[in-house]
C-alpha cells in the first residue's frame, strides 16, 4: 500500500522578500547622513543575448525587482547574432567603468558563443554570479566560502535552512546540464556534510540515482521529466529548471504528479528564480561595499 503525504511548499517568493528586506535596510544605512545628490546606490550591469523566453523573463523580473531594493541596473541587450569578440568588447568596457560595481551575464548563452571564453572575461572583482574560473577556483579550494557564493547555491542552501533540514551525511543527487554548475553546487553541499551524486538528463541509470536521494536537485530545463516513480518518498526536491511553453511556465518536475510522494518541493514559477534573483542582489551589494571600501 503506497502512504500518501501532503507535500509542504518551499516558497521562493517569502525568503527572497526576507532577503530583499535585508538588502534595503542595509543600503539605507549606508546612505545615513548622505547628501540626496550623493546617494550610494549599487550599480548592475546585465547583458542579454538573444530571445530566449526564460532569460527574458529572469532579466525582468531582475531589472523590476532591483529598483524596489535600490540598486540600479543597466541592460545591455544584444542580438542572437552578435559576435563573441563584440562581447568581448562590451565586458572589458564593463570593467574599466567605474560607475559599475557589478557584471551579470544572463546564462544560457547562443551555441555560436564560447561562454567559458565570455565568463572568463569578466572582471572577478564585479563577477555577481561567482562563475568566473579565478571566483570559482576559490570556492572549490576550500570550505570556509569567503568570496562571493554563486546566488544560485545560495538560494539552494537558504531553502534547506529554512525547512530547519540537517543535510549532513544525507543522500543528494543534483541533475544538470552544465559540469561546472553541477560540480559547484556538489561541493557546497559536500562542504556542509552531504553525500552528493552528480548525474545528467541522458543518463541511462537517471531514475536509479533520483530514486535513492533524500534531496533532489534539477536544473536541466526539461519540463515535467521527473515524475513520481523516480523520487524516494518525503524526498526534498528543488527545482532549478524552467521552461516558458507559451503563457505557461514549468520546471523540470511534474508537480501533480509528485505532490503526494514529495516531502518538501520548490515549486516553478516562486521556488528558486526569485530567491536567486534576491542573492544576486546580496553579491552586487557586497561587491559595491568592497570597492567602495577600497577607493
Amino acid at each position: 500500500m503506497t502512504m500518501l503525504f501532503m507535500v509542504k511548499i518551499i516558497d521562493g517568493k517569502k525568503l527572497a522578500e526576507k532577503i530583499k528586506d535585508k538588502i534595503v535596510k542595509e543600503i539605507v544605512k549606508l546612505n545615513d547622513g548622505h547628501p540626496e545628490q550623493a546617494l550610494a546606490r549599487p550599480n548592475l550591469a546585465i547583458i542579454l543575448v538573444g530571445e530566449r523566453e526564460d532569460s527574458k523573463i529572469y532579466v525582468a523580473l531582475k531589472e523590476r525587482e532591483a529598483k524596489k531594493v535600490g540598486i540600479d541596473t543597466h541592460l545591455y541587450k544584444c542580438g542572437e547574432d552578435v559576435s563573441e569578440h563584440e562581447l568581448l568588447e562590451m565586458i572589458r568596457c564593463l570593467n574599466e567603468d567605474e560607475s559599475i560595481d557589478a557584471i551579470l551575464v544572463q546564462l544560457p548563452l547562443p551555441e555560436a558563443i564560447d561562454t567559458d571564453t565570455i565568463i572568463m572575461a569578466v572582471d572577478p572583482v564585479k563577477d555577481v554570479d561567482g562563475f568566473q574560473p579565478d571566483n570559482l577556483e576559490k570556492l572549490l579550494k576550500s570550505c570556509d566560502f569567503k568570496g562571493l557564493v554563486p546566488p544560485v547555491f545560495s538560494a539552494v542552501m537558504e531553502m534547506l535552512k529554512s525547512i530547519n533540514y540537517d543535510i549532513k551525511n544525507k543522500k543528494v543527487c543534483v541533475i544538470a546540464n552544465s559540469v561546472i554548475f553541477g560540480q559547484g553546487l556538489a561541493h557546497v553541499l559536500k562542504c556542509h556534510g552531504a553525500k552528493v551524486e552528480t548525474a545528467k538528463a541522458e543518463d541511462k541509470n537517471l531514475a536509479e540515482k533520483t530514486s535513492q536521494a533524500d534531496i533532489l536537485i534539477t536544473a536541466l530545463g526539461k519540463p515535467k521529466l521527473i515524475k513520481k516513480e523516480m523520487i524516494k518518498d518525503q524526498a526534498v526536491i528543488i527545482d532549478i529548471g524552467i521552461t516558458k511553453q507559451g503563457k505557461d511556465v514549468w520546471g523540470d518536475v511534474d508537480f501533480e504528479d509528485v505532490k503526494e510522494k514529495a516531502g518538501y518541493i520548490s515549486p516553478v514559477p516562486g521556488g528558486v528564480g526569485p530567491l536567486t534573483v534576491a542573492m544576486a542582489f546580496k553579491n552586487t551589494l557586497e561587491i559595491y561595499k568592497k570597492r567602495h571600501k577600497e577607493q
